[in-house]
């Protein structure tokens, strides 16, 4: 089995930033990286379920809409994946996400929260998005990381890690 090229990026040194984590078939997947994996806590569940519907109404309704195709947390709860058709930089997702993050911040409620539009419409948490989405627009316009740090994933008996 072939290495899943996110299980070969050194978590110990990843830093909060913004990361390109695929670019293949017409397609570019960004790691939006929240906090430090295995340093930090991981952004509590309420707040990243409040953080995805914000984040997602907003890359759904911005100008690069008609190319967004997933906006989604990753099961680690350190950050976001964006997939984008196309060729984006990451200069590119670095000003759309700061755009995101500004207007989340001006939001009084979370899109999409009643039991008809969510599937667990009583796990959101808006003051905690808030506080990790001021935290992570400091991050990215102050302390700026977009290069993954990778190491071999291969097992002692030689076969190499992947997931199911």
């Amino acid at each position: 089995m072939e290495v899943i090229q996110s299980f070969t990026i050194d978590h110990t040194r990843l830093l909060p930033g913004i990361y390109v984590s695929r670019q293949d078939n017409g397609f570019t997947t960004f790691d939006l990286r929240i906090t430090r994996p295995n340093h930090e806590p991981a952004v509590a569940p309420a707040a990243m379920h409040s953080m995805e519907h914000l984040m997602a109404t907003w890359f759904r309704n911005c100008e690069a809409k008609d190319d967004v195709v997933y906006v989604g947390p990753m099961g680690c709860l350190t950050g976001m994946y964006v997939v984008m058709r196309g060729t984006y930089s990451i200069d590119d997702m670095r000003r759309l996400t700061m755009e995101c993050l500004t207007w989340m911040l001006q939001q009084h409620e979370v899109p999409a929260t009643q039991p008809e539009t969510c599937g667990n419409y009583l796990l959101h948490d808006l003051p905690m998005c808030h506080w990790e989405a001021r935290r992570y627009l400091d991050r990215l316009t102050n302390d700026f990381h977009c290069e993954y740090q990778t190491l071999q994933v291969t097992l002692e008996d030689g076969k190499i890690f992947a997931d199911a």
